[in-house]
């Protein structure tokens, strides 16, 4: 790690640089923990010392630089005094030190015109226990060529955290496998079983089916199946006019009703909406929302 006596020696710009790698290299190391064990894992156990002495003293370098805003520097005598705290005992609570750390990281990748991007967000590394997923059974959606990566990496998150039983992609839908999808969906992509298949040329019997699309009926007053597929469409054109007409003839079409002047929200954002009432309206039995 780079010496403070060397970092003051640097340009402002790449000070700052330098720093927002060793708060963002750090913050990766307590992403590593599993976040309810947070606040019992030891200090120690995952920081030297020193290291918590450095952060203070890069935090006391930055709040001593005027160019930052008073809010920024607010937080970075906040997050300072915490690592002086945190450097004297070996039990402080880790999901404050996180917070601490992710703090500045941001404030510094603000500073020097590097804001993260939804995707870009730091990833838990680690992967997620498929054993430990509660699932709806027969409860699945069809994401038809949704085009935006990060809307279907975020799909993936939702659907896993609302107990869908699994995704089906249409031909056209982009890849769960790609690096934002995955960055986005943040482990689903490996515990959810998913498939790509055209659910409107293949012969074999299905479940029932309906679309997440305007026009139908509203949110509070569709009658959920138990088992079946929701049809969510494309972000600039909805879902095609063969798949709502299959959904038409089958469970119909469910609509979230809007006030507000735009009328119409991201399809990741419905989708989240929908698969929530869906999984609400079905988990009396097995009480999966009860916590």
């Amino acid at each position: 790690m780079i010496t403070l006596h060397k970092l003051e020696k640097l340009p402002r710009h790449q000070r700052l640089r330098k720093l927002a790698k060793i708060f963002t290299i750090a913050e990766t190391r307590l992403f590593k923990i599993d976040v309810n064990a947070l606040t019992t894992v030891k200090t120690a156990d995952v920081f030297e010392t020193q290291e918590i002495d450095f952060f203070a003293s890069a935090a006391k370098l930055l709040a001593e630089d005027g160019l930052f805003s008073l809010d920024a520097k607010k937080a970075i005598i906040e997050s300072m005094e915490f690592f002086k705290t945190a450097a004297k005992t070996s039990a402080c609570d880790l999901s404050v030190f996180l917070r601490a750390l992710n703090t500045i990281k941001h404030i510094l990748l603000a500073e020097i015109g590097k804001d993260q991007s939804d995707w870009d967000f730091t990833n838990i590394d680690g992967k997620l226990d498929p054993e430990k997923r509660q699932v709806f059974e027969g409860m699945q959606v069809y994401l038809e060529d949704i085009r935006s990566p990060f809307n279907v990496g975020a799909m993936f998150r939702t659907a896993e955290s609302f107990g869908v039983e699994k995704i089906i992609l249409s031909p056209l839908c982009a890849d769960p496998r790609h690096r934002r999808a995955e960055r986005t969906a943040m482990g689903c992509v490996d515990v959810i079983p998913w498939e790509r298949q055209d659910l409107f040329s293949d012969t074999k019997e299905t479940l029932p089916i309906f679309a997440l699309e305007t026009g139908g009926i509203p949110l509070a007053e569709f009658p959920f199946p138990r088992r079946g597929i929701m049809i969510t469409g494309s972000e600039e054109l909805g879902v095609s006019p063969r798949a709502l007409s299959a959904a038409d003839a089958s469970l119909g079409r469910v609509s979230i009703p809007c006030c507000g002047a735009k009328g119409s929200l991201n399809v990741s954002v419905a989708f989240g909406i929908a698969v929530q009432a869906w999984g609400q309206a079905i988990g009396g039995d097995n009480n999966l929302f009860s916590n």
